[in-house]
Formats: C-alpha cells, structure tokens, sequence
C-alpha cells in the first residue's frame, strides 16, 4: 500500500455519495458524473473504495480498474475518505447498502474495524474483493489481491544492506497506523532480513499515525539518541516525505540512507534530488486490473484465485529511468 499525504483543500468530510468520481474520468475520490442507475441496472456495477483519496498509488490503481472494467462491459465508480481512516472509510461503505453494486473492491483501513461495514454489504449480495490491504477475517472476501508486502520489506533491507556496503550501524523503521495490514508485514519483512546482515542492527519500529510531521520528529529524536545511525525504512510515502524533512533538518540528507515504500511523483523527485536512497515500487494498476477481474469472474460464476500478488522492484537513483514504468500516476 503507498499511503501518502491525504490533506484535502476541502472542508469538512462530505456525504459518501458526493465522493462519487465519474468512471473513466478525474483522479480518486473525487466528484463527478450521473446519479445511481436504478437496482435493476446494477449487475452491471463495480464500486472501488481505496484507502484515501487524490494519492497517486491509488489513482493508479483506480485508473488499472478502470481501464478493465471498460474492457469487460462493466461500471466502476470510485468513492474514497479524505483521510486513511476507519470510520470515514465506513461512513462511505456504510451508505453502499442502500443501494449495493454487484462488486466492492476495497482496500480496508483497518484489518479488524472495517469487518463489520464490508460484511454488512457482502450480506446484501455485493461480492467482495480486496484490493492493496485485507480484513484478518478471511471468509468475506472473494479474493484478495496485493503486494507480497512481507517480500517488499525484505527487498528493502537488501537494498539497504547494498546501500550501508560495509559500514556497520542501526537503522529505524518508520510505520504508518497499528493495524495497517501491509505496512506491518513491510516493517515486519524489514527487521526479519534485516538480521542476516550482521552489520546492521535495528533501532526499532515508530508509529508516526501517518503524519509526515510526527515522522520528521521521530527522526530528529533518533539522530539524537541514536548516533550509529545509518539508515531509514520508511513503509509509505507520508513516513518517507518527513522522514527526508526530518534529515533535512538535521542536515544529515545523504549521510543516513533513506529506503521508502512505493514511487509517487513525490518520492521519485526525492530519488532524483538524492533525498531517498532507493525506493520500493509496487504495481497499483495491476492490482486494479486484477481486482476488477476477479470481481467480474465472481459475479459471472467462473473460477476465483483467493489470493494473488503483484510484483515490487527495487529503484535506485542509478537506475531509476530504466524504471520509470514503475512511477505512480496522479491522474489516469
């Protein structure tokens, strides 16, 4: 999952239905197209809830759906919260009951508090379909669809291992929210491979609620109590952008290697600049891509895969535009 900054010029959260984007058209979570078509139409109808609107993995991700939804002869329509957060995500899902699609695609914000609202739509007869992050509970979904996030940690302490070369040192990893499926298994998949390179030892993992500015405070608090300190994994994009104010504040950018999780416009910029040392990539869109298929099989009765995966690339600035497939989209 790429969490990134979720701050919307906005005012307060609107009605879920105003967070309609008009299929084909506009960026996550935005507004725009015809009302609801009647009951009778709706076998025709995918409903996609991502995890937080106008943030690039999502965009990309949608604009994936999109595109094969289109190819398949079926409607996607994309309703997102402001903000990474359980009860806006529920208020939107919630008001899906009224008037249930055929399909929810949905990337939970929170592994155990989204149950109830997606089970509550499951009952209505919408078939479910996991996209980004999953519920523990496994029997509400149809399938699941997502990065190995457990693999994508362990390609981070690789690429930070190449990176720190010989020189010992601790390195502290930067989560999102407790109960974030897939930055706990990044974080997770990080400190188990980090142990087979003995030069490198783990400052432990901080929360940072998803707020670039708590990251930029962790950092500066482990700069100062932490003087070996050699290294950053940061799970998502919000922990990348300030844990890179955090060392530009310090004036150590480029001194301690900085490792972030996907590749918004954002954080390849900072790639380029020399703010991030390398950069995890997943394929959003292949997720979408999936996920609408999958849907579309459940729906028309043909066989589902329960779980599948998409591919993640390590970028570094030497190779980054051999890469560049890979970057994040903030439009489709």
């Amino acid at each position: 999952m790429k969490l990134t900054k979720a701050l919307i010029a906005a005012g307060a959260l609107a009605s879920a239905a105003s967070l309609v984007a008009a299929c084909g058209s506009g960026q996550v979570g935005q507004s725009g197209g015809s009302g609801d078509s009647a009951n009778t139409a709706n076998s025709k109808k995918l409903t996609l809830v991502p995890g937080v609107q106008a943030e690039p993995f999502y965009i990309s991700m949608q604009c994936g759906a999109q595109e094969e939804a289109k190819k398949l002869g079926y409607e996607l329509t994309t309703q997102a919260p402001q903000k990474f957060d359980a009860t806006m995500q529920t208020t939107i899902v919630n008001a899906l009951g009224a008037n249930p699609p055929a399909a929810l695609l949905i990337a939970p914000t929170d592994d155990q508090a989204m149950l109830a609202p997606i089970q509550q739509v499951k009952n209505r007869g919408t078939k479910i379909v996991e996209v980004d992050t999953s519920l523990q509970d496994k029997s509400v979904a149809a399938s699941s669809i997502s990065s190995d996030n457990t693999a994508g940690g362990k390609l981070a302490a690789q690429t930070m291992a190449k990176l720190a070369g010989d020189k010992p040192g601790s390195v502290l990893i930067l989560d999102t929210i407790a109960g974030t499926s897939t930055t706990a298994a990044r974080a997770k998949g990080f400190e188990d491979e980090l142990k087979n390179h003995p030069n490198l030892k783990s400052a432990g993992i901080q929360f940072t609620d998803n707020e670039p500015d708590q990251a930029a405070s962790k950092v500066t608090a482990a700069l100062a109590s932490t003087p070996d300190l050699i290294g950053i994994f940061a799970t998502n994009l919000n922990t990348g952008e300030g844990a890179a104010t955090g060392l530009r504040n310090a004036g150590k950018i480029g001194q301690v290697n900085l490792v972030g999780f996907d590749a918004s416009p954002s954080e390849v910029d900072g790639l380029r600049k020399g703010e991030y040392q390398g950069l995890i990539a997943q394929d959003p869109a292949a997720i979408g891509t999936q996920g609408v298929q999958q849907a579309v099989a459940a729906l028309e009765g043909k066989p589902v895969t329960r779980n599948l995966t998409a591919e993640l690339h390590s970028i570094t600035k030497d190779d980054m535009d051999a890469n560049s497939k890979y970057f994040y989209k903030q439009s489709c």
